[in-house]
């Protein structure tokens, strides 16, 4: 078993696609500006450079010392200089800045901010700076419950996406009003999902597309206290979530035990057992139009499960098993796109294409416990996939959501959808 700090040297090794990238922040007059913060740090931690603009009201919120402190450049404040009575340089610094950067984030983008720049406003710095942009724009829009959902807000939201802007909607939760409902900007790591989607490359290729996804062990129950389970934190199935719902999909995740988080909009189901899994996949199956069976489920469970603890003292040395039913060899899977995962020690490639031809697959995703950094309990993970046509495609030691994402766009050019 790896150590945590052999994992993490492991995904030091792995390059970091924001590594590099030249990324500029827009921080508006809004109380979750103070997430800016978070933003830009995670940003920096992971190697991008970051230059930040703000609105004038944005400083009514958070200071622009602050956040010239976290990107470790100066902040833009306004377009023009305070006072013209001195010499004075010609700095068209909102075109070197639209040509500089590799992808503009706003968030948060108050309503304001957002009726401008859909409609074509540039009027101070960053909206500015927003019409002279080669990159992409992503926009996190943030307000209070009333104001989000008012019609023209709503209107300009949709001219953004008219437009080709990306956007990572608002939540709904706690507001600063005291409110509960829509209007709170996405969360951060949500946000950092977001721009690394865009910066890869991943398009809204799973629009109108419905994927059910299955995520983390099973633990079949001994007794009260004790049960049988592996070592599947489910990080692969919730990156596998992310990954779709960011690509337009509409995502039903079902989950065994895992205290791993997936987005307010993913539709979750929680389960333990395998017969839980079992059920809760007939009944959305029909709903859906692929099946990606990530989930490590239990292949035995004890033959009776019993009601009390039981004790050492016992015959606690011989549980007798019974296998678990087989979900993708017994599930209806007519008319639906599925994809398997298959865990090997040896044969790898014979073994996970016998289990391909033998559940009747579209893909199957092999892993191998012989990849360093692959697997169990690794933010990283190393991925063969093979196709029913027996194609083999390899792909190298990367993070569990880069995996998810090219998992998803072999789905997508091998024409299953």
């Amino acid at each position: 078993m790896r150590s945590a700090t052999d994992t993490k040297k492991i995904s030091l090794m792995i390059p970091d696609v924001l590594k590099g990238k030249r990324i500029i922040v827009g921080v508006t007059g809004g109380i979750a500006a103070y997430k800016s913060c978070l933003i830009i740090r995670s940003l920096v931690s992971r190697g991008a450079e970051v230059r930040v603009i703000m609105t004038p009201a944005a400083k009514e919120f958070i200071t622009p010392l602050t956040l010239s402190t976290l990107s470790g450049n100066e902040v833009i404040l306004n377009m023009f200089p305070k006072s013209q009575d001195e010499n004075l340089k010609v700095n068209p610094w909102h075109i070197e800045y639209g040509i500089w950067a590799d992808l503009m984030i706003i968030a948060p983008a108050t309503i304001n901010t957002v009726a401008k720049i859909s409609n074509g406003f540039a009027d101070n710095a960053l909206t500015a700076v927003v019409h002279a942009l080669r990159c992409p724009l992503l926009v996190a829009p943030a307000a209070d419950m009333d104001m989000y959902k008012h019609r023209t807000h709503l209107q300009n939201l949709g001219k953004l996406i008219e437009l080709g802007y990306h956007i990572c909607e608002a939540e709904e939760g706690f507001l600063a009003s005291g409110l509960s409902g829509p209007g709170r900007m996405a969360e951060v790591d949500k946000i950092i999902d977001f721009a690394e989607s865009i910066i890869s490359g991943f398009t809204p290729d799973l629009s109108g597309k419905k994927i059910l996804i299955s995520a983390g062990p099973t633990f079949e129950d001994i007794d009260p206290v004790r049960y049988i389970g592996n070592r599947s934190s489910g990080k692969m199935g919730y990156e596998l979530a992310k990954a779709a719902y960011i690509r337009g999909a509409e995502v039903t995740l079902i989950s065994g035990p895992s205290h791993e988080k997936c987005y307010p909009e993913i539709s979750k189901i929680n389960i333990r057992s395998a017969a839980e899994m079992k059920l809760a996949i007939e009944s959305k199956i029909s709903e859906n139009q692929i099946l990606i069976m990530s989930a490590a489920v239990a292949d035995y469970k004890p033959l009776t499960v019993a009601d009390k603890k039981i004790k050492k003292e016992s015959d606690f040395q011989n549980i007798p098993l019974t296998e678990t039913e087989d979900i993708l060899a017994s599930i209806k899977k007519e008319g639906k796109i599925v994809i398997g995962f298959a865990l090997e020690t040896n044969n790898e490639i014979e073994n996970a294409s016998s289990k391909l031809k033998k559940k009747n697959l579209d893909l199957i995703v092999l892993n191998s416990l012989k990849d360093e950094g692959a697997a169990f309990e690794h933010p990283t993970n190393k991925v063969s996939i093979i196709s029913r046509t027996g194609n083999i495609k390899e792909y190298p030691i990367l993070s569990k959501f880069q995996t998810a994402n090219n998992i998803l766009s072999e789905i997508v050019s091998s024409g299953l959808v």
